[in-house]
């Protein structure tokens, strides 16, 4: 990883292995679901794929050859990593397709793992929130980013935790498979608006006192960088809130409108 013999490409293939099982799981439930007559939206496909993508340009790669050295490259990796790969992943429903797909006994499994009492708490908003911002906080303002550039673990340690803790933090606010923990629409609105906060507070803090290690000219474009396309992505979330907020007050005032028994 921090190197170009032959250990790097190895360690590149073992570091590629999980996001092409990633791939071949999802392509085998699409497929069973095809052979039992059942449809399966292409364009959940499709954001399975690029999601994938974008988490393993972070792991794998020129770009994250690059992000080793390079704080604009670092940057990029971050945002597709822990922002852009979440919201694609989230999106392309991977828990409801394993329901369908998987046979009854590790069906229930993994329905019973989802409404466990660690799987509610990770997926509060709140302590989403608090892995993802906060994670964030630590790596830029402690020692954390020049460890992460000196160690081939330390950096792998700090990429997944980015690609987990977006991903929670993504189902938190707009969770499209079934959730064990969904908050009410004003809780998510106001986490996200908080976040947005923090997020925008954290560059400004990158810009005017770069991490340990970063040339002051590098942190000023990656902190510029995460916050006009960290924005890009943050509207995106916005968006599907307002989408899923509006929908479901949507069906609230029908069955409220709904003509009752005698």
């Amino acid at each position: 990883m921090h190197g170009h013999d032959s250990s790097a490409v190895s360690a590149e293939v073992y570091l590629a292995t999980p996001f092409g099982f990633a791939l071949l799981a999802y392509a085998i439930g699409v497929g069973l679901q095809r052979h039992r007559g059942r449809a399966w939206p292409w364009w959940r496909s499709a954001l399975w794929v690029a999601g994938i993508a974008a988490a393993a340009s972070g792991f794998v790669g020129p770009l994250a050859a690059a992000s080793h050295g390079d704080f604009v490259a670092h940057t990029w990796a971050h945002l597709l990593v822990g922002m852009v790969a979440p919201v694609f992943l989230v999106l392309a429903a991977p828990v409801t397709l394993a329901l369908r797909s998987l046979p009854l006994v590790p069906a229930r499994r993994l329905s019973g793992m989802l409404r466990s009492i660690p799987a509610r708490i990770l997926t509060t908003p709140a302590v989403a929130a608090v892995l993802n911002v906060g994670g964030l906080w630590v790596l830029y303002t402690t020692p954390l980013f020049e460890a992460m550039q000196r160690s081939a673990w330390v950096h792998l340690f700090v990429m997944t935790h980015l690609l987990l803790a977006g991903y929670l933090f993504t189902v938190s606010l707009v969770p499209v498979d079934p959730a064990p923990h969904r908050a009410g629409y004003p809780m998510r609105a106001a986490v996200l608006v908080l976040v947005l906060a923090a997020h925008g507070i954290l560059t400004k803090v990158i810009y005017s006192d770069p991490p340990m290690g970063v040339r002051a000219a590098d942190a000023e474009a990656g902190a510029m960088l995460m916050f006009t396309a960290g924005d890009l992505v943050d509207a995106v979330i916005v968006a599907v809130l307002c989408a899923q907020w509006y929908r479901e007050a949507g069906r609230a005032l029908r069955r409220s409108a709904a003509p009752r028994p005698a």
